[in-house]
C-alpha cells in the first residue's frame, strides 16, 4: 500500500534564507559579487503563443479556479518532469530509453492527450532517451533542444519521432517566453556556448501566480556562474537540483542567487554515482532548503493555487533519510511520538491535538508508528 505525504509549505523570509547561507558562502568562497548585466544579446524575449489558448486569458485572482501541478516522475537515475496548468501540458525530459513506456503510462494516467511543448534539456540519454516514446504516442505543438544533432541513437530517435509529427527540433533563444495555460515559462539559459554537454542544459523558470519553479537539467558550476552573472531572475520557491545532486552542480554562488525553499533531486536508489553527493546535501542544508528525493519518495508532485503550494509524494521518508547531513537528523529519527488509538494518528508530544490519556499509545520513533499502521498528524508533523 502506498503512503502519501502532503504538507503545506509556508513562506520563509528572504532575509532568513540569506542569513542561513551567508556564513557558508563566506567560509567557502569569500564574498562574491554578481554582475547585474542584462541577459545576453540575441534572446528573442518574445512570447510563444499557445495555439489552444486565448492570449487574453488571465489567472483568477484567488488562484482557486486554475490548476497547476509539476510532476517529478520517478525514472530512477534520470530526469522527467511533467508540468500541467489549466489542462495544458509540457514535458521536460523523458528519462532513459527504457523509461519511455513508464513515462507514457504516467502521462496517460494524468489525462494527457497532447503536449504543448516538449523540452530536451540536453543530449544525454538519461534526459532525452524516453522522449521518443512520448513523441510516438502524444501529438506535440513544439519540440525544443539545445542542439538539433547528436551522434547517439537515442537522440536520433528523438529527432525521428519529432519529424514524424511534421515538426522540427527547435533551438530556443534565451529570454523566450511561452504561455502554458495561465503560467509563464521563461528560458533563462544556457547563456553561453559550452563544450560540456551538461552545461548546455536548457534552464527554464516557471511562474504561476506568486509561486515559482526552476528546471536546470544537468547544468554544472561553470554555466551556473555565467547564469548568475547574466542578471537573470533566479529566485524561486522550488529548485530542481542540477545533475541529480552531483557535487559538480548547485554551487554556493548559484544557490545564493536562487534561495529556494525546496530542492527536488531526481536520482536512482543506490546509484553507482553516489548521487546525491554529501557536498550538495550539505550546501542545501546550510541554505535551509527542504530536500525531496525521488530515490526515497518516488514520484513527487508539487501543486500550486497561485499563492501557496503543497507537496505529495509516493512514499514517505524522514528528514534524517532525505538529508543525512542535517545536524538534528539522528535525533529527529528517534523522536518520541504519541498515537491516538481511535484515529490512528500520531503526534509530537507538544501537539495541541493530543488525545485523552486513556487513548494514547507511545512510539519511540516515526518508523515504529508507521509500522503499527498509524499516520502522522498534519498539524504538528511536517
Amino acid at each position: 500500500m502506498e503512503n502519501f505525504k502532503k504538507e503545506k509549505v509556508t513562506a520563509k523570509t528572504l532575509m532568513s534564507r540569506l542569513a542561513a547561507l551567508a556564513l557558508a558562502v563566506a567560509l567557502a568562497l569569500g564574498l562574491v559579487g554578481c554582475d547585474t548585466s542584462s541577459i545576453v544579446p540575441g534572446g528573442s524575449g518574445g512570447v510563444m503563443p499557445d495555439p489552444a489558448v486565448s492570449q487574453t486569458e488571465t489567472m483568477p485572482s484567488d488562484g482557486q479556479d486554475a490548476a497547476f501541478q509539476m510532476h517529478f516522475i520517478d525514472v530512477g537515475q534520470a530526469l522527467s518532469v511533467l508540468v500541467e496548468c489549466d489542462g495544458q501540458f509540457m514535458l521536460y525530459d523523458g528519462g532513459n530509453v527504457d523509461d519511455g513506456s513508464l513515462v507514457v503510462s504516467y502521462l496517460q494516467s494524468q489525462g494527457v492527450e497532447q503536449l504543448e511543448y516538449v523540452f530536451c534539456s540536453h543530449a544525454h540519454e538519461d534526459h532525452v532517451g524516453g522522449l521518443a516514446a512520448a513523441l510516438a504516442y502524444f501529438p506535440a505543438y513544439h519540440v525544443y533542444s539545445p542542439v538539433t544533432e547528436a551522434s547517439t541513437k537515442c537522440f536520433k530517435d528523438f529527432v525521428k519521432y519529432t519529424q514524424q509529427q511534421n515538426l522540427q527540433v527547435e533551438v530556443p533563444a534565451v529570454g523566450t517566453q511561452w504561455a502554458l495555460g495561465s503560467a509563464t515559462v521563461t528560458m533563462l539559459g544556457p547563456v553561453a556556448q559550452y563544450d560540456d554537454t551538461n552545461d548546455t542544459s536548457i534552464v527554464l523558470r516557471i511562474d504561476y501566480g506568486a509561486t515559482s519553479f526552476l528546471l536546470t537539467g544537468d547544468m554544472e558550476a561553470d554555466a551556473e556562474r555565467d547564469l548568475v552573472n547574466s542578471g537573470a531572475n533566479l529566485k524561486v520557491d522550488v529548485l530542481q537540483v542540477g545533475h541529480h545532486g552531483s557535487s559538480t552542480s548547485t554551487s554556493y554562488v548559484f544557490l545564493n542567487a536562487v534561495l529556494p525553499e525546496m530542492g527536488i533531486i531526481s536520482c536512482g536508489a543506490n546509484n553507482k554515482y553516489g548521487h546525491p553527493h554529501e557536498e550538495t546535501l550539505s550546501i542545501l542544508r546550510d541554505a535551509g532548503v527542504d530536500v525531496y528525493r525521488t530515490d526515497l519518495l518516488g514520484t513527487i508532485t508539487v501543486s500550486s493555487d497561485g499563492q501557496n503550494y503543497t507537496v505529495a509524494t509516493e512514499h514517505f521518508a524522514t528528514d534524517a533519510e532525505l538529508n543525512p547531513t542535517a545536524p538534528a537528523a539522528s535525533s529527529a529519527a528517534q523522536q518520541a511520538y504519541i498515537g491516538n488509538v481511535n484515529s490512528k494518528k500520531f503526534h509530537l508530544p507538544s501537539c495541541a491535538n493530543l488525545p485523552a490519556e486513556k487513548n494514547q499509545i507511545l512510539f519511540s520513533s516515526y518508523d515504529e508508528a508507521v509500522a503499527a499502521g498509524y499516520s502522522p498528524c498534519s498539524s504538528c508533523i511536517k
